[in-house]
């Protein structure tokens, strides 16, 4: 039992966890939503919610619903770079990562799902 726990433990530990930023596209009207996580091997589940319908974005919700899956592509478009120093906060930078490609792509209105967010 000991060996088993150690293995799992050495996985844990060398199985990288990475934070980014990510893209959902619908390729029949090239709308976008941009979107962030702590951890890049959540986006099966991001797929899932919108499969099961459970998506808390309605318009791309709908549109998933009205397109069908295979209309949709999810795509990373940059990896967190995580920096070794003790006052790195990786929620803040996450923050301004996704804020970066909000800004530059403008994935609003007509362009796509993410709403402008009131500061």
């Amino acid at each position: 039992m000991d060996r088993k726990r150690e293995l799992k433990q050495r996985y844990i530990e060398e199985t990288k966890i990475e934070a980014g930023v990510y893209q959902i596209k619908n390729t029949k009207n090239q709308k976008i939503f941009i979107g962030s996580t702590k951890n890049l091997k959540t986006l099966n589940g991001v797929k899932f919610t919108l499969e099961t319908g459970g998506s808390y974005n309605k318009e791309l919700q709908e549109e998933w619903n009205q397109f069908g899956k295979d209309a949709f592509t999810i795509e990373v478009l940059e990896v967190l770079k995580k920096k070794d120093e003790p006052y790195f906060n990786e929620k803040e930078a996450l923050a301004e990562l996704e804020n970066k490609w909000l800004e530059n792509l403008q994935p609003y209105g007509e362009r796509g799902y993410n709403r402008i967010k009131s500061r």
